[in-house]
C-alpha cells in the first residue's frame, strides 16, 4: 500500500507539472483527492492491515495529500501570474491614442422656446410662479367658476385619481392663478408654466400630455386693451414683428369676456393645409378678462380690482418657432430630429 501511495504522489506531480489551466488543475485534484479520488480509494483498503502498520499509513497519506495540496496551490499561483502577464499584453492601451469626444448635449427645443418666453415676460414686469401637477378639482374647477356637469369634469376628458372626483391631474395651470390670488394682494403680474394633462388623442397637434404658460394680471384699470397689447408683443418677440394674430370671441367659465388667439399657419402661409387642418390659422391660447366671480371667490374685490388672464401652449409655440409640422416629433427623443437644434 505504500508502494501505491507513493506511485499516485509521483502522477499527481507530473501531472500537475504539465497543466496549463485552471481547469486542468481542477480535474486533477478531484482525481487525486476528491472523495471518490484514488487516494480515497486506497485508505479504504486499510481495514485490511495490522493495528501496527495503520497509522505508518496512515500519515504516509496525510504527507500525499498535503504534498499533492501545495503543489495545487503553487501550480494555481503560477498559471494565474502567466495569464495575468498574458492580459497585461494583449489587453494594452495605448494612453497615448486621443480619446473619444464626448458627446454634449443641449436644451431641448420646448425648453429653449420657454426660455425665451419668461425672458419676454420678465422683461414686461412678470414674475413666475409654479403649482402642482397633481391638483384638487376645487382650485382647477370650483375656484375658476367651472360648474358641476361642464364637459371638461367629465371622466373622458380628465385624468381622475380618486374616486370622488376630487383628485386629478390639472388639465391646466389655470389653478396656479387661484393659488397666486388667494396668497398675494393684488397687484399682481405672473406667469405659471408647466406639464397639463386632457385625454386627448394624439394626432400632428394634440397629444394627452402636453404644455402650458399661463398668465394673469391683477390691477386698477386693466382692460382688454392691455391684454390684447402683452399678447401682440409675446407673438411678435418670438415669431417677428410681421407674424399675423387673430383674435377671436370665445367663451370660458373663468374669463369675461372671452377669446382665442390664432396665429397664422406656418406650414401653408393661411392657405389650409394638414398641420391647420385647412383653416390657415393655428390656435395659440385662450384668454379673457378675469370673470368678477373668479376674483370675488379669491378675497379680491372686483369692484376695485380688474384683470386679464391667457393660457398658452407651449407646445404649438415650439412648433411655430421652428417650423415643427408634427407634435409628435417633440415627445419621440429621435436624436435625428432633437440633434437639429
Amino acid at each position: 500500500m505504500k508502494e501505491e501511495l507513493e506511485k499516485l504522489k509521483n502522477e499527481a506531480l507530473s501531472a500537475l507539472s504539465t497543466a496549463a489551466e485552471l481547469n486542468a488543475l481542477e480535474g486533477i485534484r478531484v482525481r487525486f483527492l476528491g472523495k471518490k479520488g484514488e487516494i480515497t480509494a486506497i485508505l479504504k483498503q486499510m481495514g485490511g492491515l495490522s493495528a501496527e502498520e495503520r497509522p505508518v499509513i496512515g500519515q504516509l497519506a496525510n504527507d500525499i495529500r498535503s504534498e499533492i495540496e501545495e503543489a495545487i496551490e503553487k501550480a494555481s499561483e503560477h498559471i494565474e501570474e502567466r495569464e495575468m502577464a498574458r492580459r497585461l499584453v494583449s489587453e494594452a492601451l495605448d494612453v497615448t491614442i486621443p480619446g473619444t469626444p464626448a458627446v454634449i448635449g443641449h436644451r431641448h427645443p420646448m425648453s429653449i422656446v420657454l426660455d425665451e418666453a419668461k425672458d419676454i415676460f420678465i422683461g414686461m414686469g412678470f414674475s413666475v410662479a409654479e403649482g402642482p401637477e397633481v391638483e384638487l378639482s376645487v382650485y382647477d374647477f370650483d375656484k375658476l367658476n367651472i360648474p358641476v356637469g361642464h364637459t371638461v369634469r367629465e371622466w373622458h376628458d380628465t385624468f381622475y385619481i380618486t374616486e370622488d372626483e376630487a383628485v386629478h391631474l390639472r388639465c391646466q395651470t389655470s389653478p396656479v392663478q387661484v393659488r397666486v390670488m388667494e396668497s398675494q394682494k393684488p397687484p399682481i403680474r405672473i406667469i405659471s408654466p408647466g406639464r397639463v394633462y386632457r385625454k386627448d388623442e394624439v394626432d400632428a397637434t394634440h397629444s394627452p400630455m402636453f404644455h402650458q404658460i399661463e398668465g394673469l394680471v391683477v390691477d386698477k384699470g386693466i382692460t382688454m386693451g392691455n391684454l390684447k397689447g402683452t399678447l401682440n408683443m409675446l407673438v411678435h418677440k418670438l415669431y417677428g414683428d410681421n407674424t399675423a394674430t387673430r383674435f377671436r370671441p370665445h367663451h370660458f367659465p373663468f374669463t369675461e369676456p372671452s377669446c382665442e388667439v390664432d396665429v397664422q399657419c406656418f406650414n401653408c402661409g393661411g392657405t389650409g393645409c394638414r398641420v391647420c387642418k385647412g383653416e390657415g390659422w393655428i390656435e395659440l391660447l385662450g384668454a379673457g378678462m378675469v370673470h368678477p366671480k373668479v376674483l370675488a371667490g379669491c378675497g379680491i374685490d372686483p369692484d376695485v380690482y380688474s384683470g386679464f388672464a391667457f393660457g398658452i401652449g407651449l407646445d404649438r409655440m415650439t412648433m411655430l418657432r421652428y417650423n415643427i409640422d408634427d407634435l409628435r416629433l417633440i415627445f419621440e427623443n429621435d436624436m435625428r430630429f432633437l440633434a437639429q437644434f
